[in-house]
């Protein structure tokens, strides 16, 4: 089968479609054979990897596993020992962050408790949008212990175009939030477009510094340090984080979780986050099945392509997901 593989680190050029045997599932797993996938931010962090520093955690050298892709969607086409979750022919979709990925290929096996039905009016490639990005976005508006805005609060969400962000600004709006999009100059209509009430050009405007003042702010693209992000909260308001691009704002991040902490305020990191939380995902399934939130796809592309697709999302060109099929 085709598989699109990383040997070694560094840009997108270092992934390549090669032949490989096809994976038996082992012992609670299942073989999916994939109808789509999406590329995310996590795809790309680990091809440098960014931040630095997590080459002791995934290997030194070179990436210690080499597929690629997170988010899958397709039909279960054998069941290993003791896996009896699912049948073949059931469809079904997952994140496959924490199982060693492998979504940008013909099949995948893969432990079978990571994977949930697809619901039946849901289309392979809307399931294929969801599993990475639209439960960060959902995690990422709430606190660890359940704690939320109101509905009529005033939140921003930085990054509002990109794979998180359009999710992001539609599950805010049906909470019942006054929602603030930021984003670059060629992409404002679109965020309009998702129903955010205003949007800001972050080429024209320092939300840090512009006067405003939000009760809830989730950054899916950090760009300044942490400390500023206080100017734009009220009081108890909430920041939070979903990542750093580089090691040293990472760490920013991380220092003001950890002083939040002891200062009882809420800024820094999202460090909750619960990859394919089955009772998310069924928020998240009937948010859309009740046209509250629908997937944004921008661009398809082929198994064979995946470098081109990795490189469109890379450069900051996409307007919502963009999908892989093999």
């Amino acid at each position: 089968m085709k598989a699109a593989l990383q040997r070694r680190y560094g840009s997108v050029d270092v992934v390549r479609v090669e032949e490989i045997d096809q994976p038996v599932p082992g012992d609670g797993e299942v073989l999916v054979r994939v109808h789509a996938a999406s590329v995310n931010r996590a795809d790309l962090d680990g091809l440098g990897p960014r931040p630095g520093f997590l080459r002791p955690f995934i290997g030194l050298r070179a990436p210690r596993k080499h597929r690629t892709g997170t988010d899958v969607a397709g039909v279960v086409e054998s069941v290993g020992p003791n896996a009896t979750r699912f049948k073949p022919g059931d469809r079904v979709f997952a994140d496959l962050f924490n199982v060693g990925q492998g979504a940008f290929a013909e099949y995948v096996a893969a432990p079978e408790k990571s994977f949930q039905l697809i619901p039946p009016a849901m289309s392979f490639e809307d399931a294929a949008t969801l599993p990475h990005s639209a439960i960060l976005a959902l995690q990422g508006l709430r606190l660890r212990d359940g704690r939320t805005f109101k509905a009529g609060d005033k939140v921003l969400i930085e990054g509002a175009s990109g794979n998180v962000g359009p999710f992001a600004v539609q599950i805010a709006k049906s909470m019942g939030a006054d929602v603030t999009g930021v984003c670059s100059t060629t992409k404002l209509e679109f965020v309009r477009s998702l129903g955010a009430d205003h949007v800001i050009d972050y080429s024209s405007v320092d939300i840090t510094r512009a006067g405003e003042r939000y009760d809830w702010i989730l950054s899916a693209e950090t760009r300044h340090w942490l400390l500023r992000y206080r100017r734009a909260l009220r009081p108890n308001g909430v920041y939070l984080s979903l990542g750093a691009p580089t090691t040293k704002t990472f760490f920013s991040l991380l220092l003001g979780t950890l002083l939040a902490k002891l200062t009882g305020r809420t800024m820094g990191l999202m460090l909750w986050w619960k990859p394919f939380h089955p009772p998310d995902v069924a928020a998240l399934t009937a948010l859309i099945a009740a046209g509250k939130v629908r997937p944004v796809i921008d661009r398809r592309y082929a198994l064979d392509d995946i470098v081109e697709a990795l490189r469109y999302v890379d450069d900051g060109r996409s307007r919502g997901k963009v999908i892989v099929t093999p």
